[in-house]
């Protein structure tokens, strides 16, 4: 699936209006200064963001960040303005097509911040192989993730090499697809399904067990909603299958203390949003 997810999001997606449901669409309106500081990201990155949250914790001065799945660095460029000069975002990715528009725009993005150099890192890497690349455990501050785990073909790996990189008092803020039950066998190898972070999304009780092993906490559900699909072959193949948009919050699990209790089910908590009518990328 590597190779397909790739060449989708490399080559068959030319922009984010290309999507055939509202998974990229931001749950909530930004903040008046997020929605500044997405006005310095350059027109070339933002027109090939596929991510379904808005991934900006609060008080992250000075913090350092990493971020799975980066893209062309949408997310790494916001945070960048607002962890400030004295922080760092390091964004991992595997497509070369991406990764080139993002390393293509870093000097610009440092310019108009008006740094003295980026603050920025970009590697090529799999998310689910994080210990091979050149990264410290125990160093993150944040790690983020904008609607890629559901892409990849080993989560348990994934949430791992992130509960490895993160200090012990260090958060995992991330938004993701995910769906009412399992996805059908016959529709997990789906191309355009997968390229569409359906066929790849959990199911939530997974998700919980799959943060449970991998030491983390019970999660914190920030905010979800409930994701549109307008291709009719989709709706079709999916059968009434549904799927929800949510951003979610981890932290390593306590070595003593009782666990927390997780927030809800997103599948069974009223959602403060509707699904889009329409494309809202970028």
């Amino acid at each position: 699936m590597r190779e397909q997810v790739r060449d989708y999001y490399g080559d068959v997606l030319q922009s984010s209006g290309d999507l055939k449901s509202d998974a990229c669409c931001e749950i909530s309106a930004p903040e008046p200064h997020i929605r500044d500081a997405l006005t310095n990201i350059h027109p070339d990155v933002a027109n090939k963001y596929y991510g379904c949250g808005l991934i900006a914790p609060e008080d992250i001065t000075g913090k350092r960040v990493l971020d799975l799945g980066c893209g062309t660095g949408r997310d790494v460029f916001l945070l960048a303005q607002l962890v400030g000069e004295t922080g760092e975002v390091v964004g991992v990715d595997m497509t070369d097509n991406q990764l080139a528009v993002a390393l293509e725009h870093e000097t610009w993005h440092a310019d108009r911040f008006g740094y003295a150099k980026p603050n920025t890192r970009f590697l090529k890497g799999y998310i689910e192989a994080l210990d091979q690349l050149d990264l410290e455990a125990g160093s993150f501050d944040l790690i983020i993730s904008n609607c890629v785990i559901n892409l990849s073909t080993d989560k348990p790996a994934v949430f791992a090499g992130v509960r490895h990189l993160l200090k012990p008092d260090g958060v995992m803020h991330f938004a993701d697809v995910y769906a009412e039950r399992a996805v059908p066998e016959d529709l997990r190898t789906d191309p355009v399904l997968y390229g569409e972070c359906l066929a790849g999304a959990l199911a939530w009780s997974d998700f919980l067990a799959i943060a449970e092993d991998t030491g983390f906490d019970a999660p914190e559900l920030v905010d979800h909603r409930p994701l549109a699909i307008s291709d009719d072959a989709l709706i079709e193949k999916l059968d009434g299958l549904k799927f929800v948009s949510a951003t979610v919050e981890l932290r390593p699990a306590p070595a003593n203390d009782a666990p927390r209790q997780e927030t809800g089910d997103p599948f069974t908590l009223p959602s403060p949003h509707a699904p889009s009518s329409g494309s809202c990328c970028g």
